[in-house]
Order: C-alpha cells, then structure tokens, then sequence
C-alpha cells in the first residue's frame, strides 16, 4: 500500500488550514507545530487565492508534510497535480470524484465533502479515499448550515467502509461526544490554527480521539 494510504488509514486528527482564519504566514506557522505534535492531515483550503499564492505556500508545506503528513489541497484539481500533493479535496458542486480520478491518477488521495447517508455511499462507490461529513455542530465556515441529527453521523461511521472525518464546529468542548458516539476521525479549523497554544491544542485533540 502506498505511503499516503498507509497514512490515511491510520489518521485520527484532519488539520484545514483556512486562507479566510488566518494569513499565509500564520497558517505555515500553524502546521509546523501542529506537524511537529502528531496532527495526521493538513489541507489548504484557499477560495479566493490565485494559483500563484497556492502553489507557493504549498510548496512550503510540502517542505515539512512529504513523506510523513499527507497534504490536500481544497478544490482544485489542477494546483494539486502541479504542487504533486497528496491529493484534492472536493465538495459536492466541484469537478466530479471520477473526472479527478482521470486527470491525477490512481496515486493522489481523493475526499469527499458530504451532508447525507447518500453522498457518503455514492462517494464511496465512486472510489473516494474518504469522507468529511458534517457540518456537525455549527460553524463559522458554513454560517448557513444548521448542525446535523449526531444520529445521522452515528450510521454513516457504522456503515461506510472507507474513514469518515467529522467536521464542523468541533472543538475541545464537544470531541468527547462524539468520540462516544462512535467517531473515530475528526476534522478540525478553528479549535487548533486560532488555539493561543497550537501545540497544546493538538495533543489535547490527540489525546481525546486514543
């Protein structure tokens, strides 16, 4: 199995570095000491940012994530094949999962963003090498969204085989249930790249999903 599946498999805390949280320079500092504490993800999400910017703090993380942390890149297809990331991180209005699939191969990772039992299941079928499902709890990042029946999360985490990240709102104060609820992955923004101490954010994170 490759390297980043390896990884994948065993990955329990899912960093998202948010180009609209924090600045570039934050966020590079952010993942280094989230890198250097044990977090088993890191994906750039960036909605604004030209290619260029991309490319360019990719790169830097690349620098510290290859070989040990798989780095995704949100969106966009093109950036994660040219960086050589890890993989891409698409939601249900992006580019396809097997349009992707046929523009970087068998060898990047591919996740899926999902709301329901049914995008989880196609998503799936479709060959994704996971899912991020929520939003959980409320969140800043999808103001809209009302937070999900933890039900719902409860019977996709029972009945998808591939890993289930749980995202949205997440934080120190609500981790716990969720873990008792039977989740064993977790997606986090704000709780770790806002934390005053990210590295004590991290091994608390860390700690709570053993």
């Amino acid at each position: 199995m490759p390297l980043k599946r390896t990884l994948l498999k065993d990955a329990k805390l899912y960093l998202i570095l948010d180009r609209q949280v924090n600045s570039y320079d934050q966020l590079f500092e952010v993942a280094q000491k989230a890198v250097a504490c044990g977090v088993d993800i890191v994906q750039l999400r960036d909605k604004t940012g030209s290619a260029k910017d991309i490319l360019d703090f990719s790169r830097r993380i690349l620098k510290i994530t290859r070989g040990s942390v798989p780095y995704i890149i949100n969106d966009r297809v093109d950036l994660a094949m040219v960086s050589q990331s890890s993989g891409v991180h698409l939601g249900q209005n992006d580019i396809p999962l097997k349009s992707a699939r046929k523009i970087l191969g068998e060898g990047p990772l591919i996740g899926i963003s999902c709301q329901t039992f049914d995008h989880a299941k196609k998503a799936q079928e479709e060959g994704a090498d996971y899912i991020g499902f929520g939003s959980v709890f409320k969140t800043l990042t999808k103001p809209d969204r009302s937070p999900m029946d933890i039900r719902l999360l409860e019977k996709v985490v029972k009945n998808i085989k591939i890993p289930v990240f749980a995202i949205g709102g997440i934080d120190h104060s609500n981790v716990a249930s969720l873990v008792s609820s039977g989740v064993k992955r977790v997606a986090v923004c704000r709780a770790i790249s806002q934390a005053e101490d990210v590295s004590k954010a991290v091994q608390r994170f860390k700690a709570a999903m053993a």
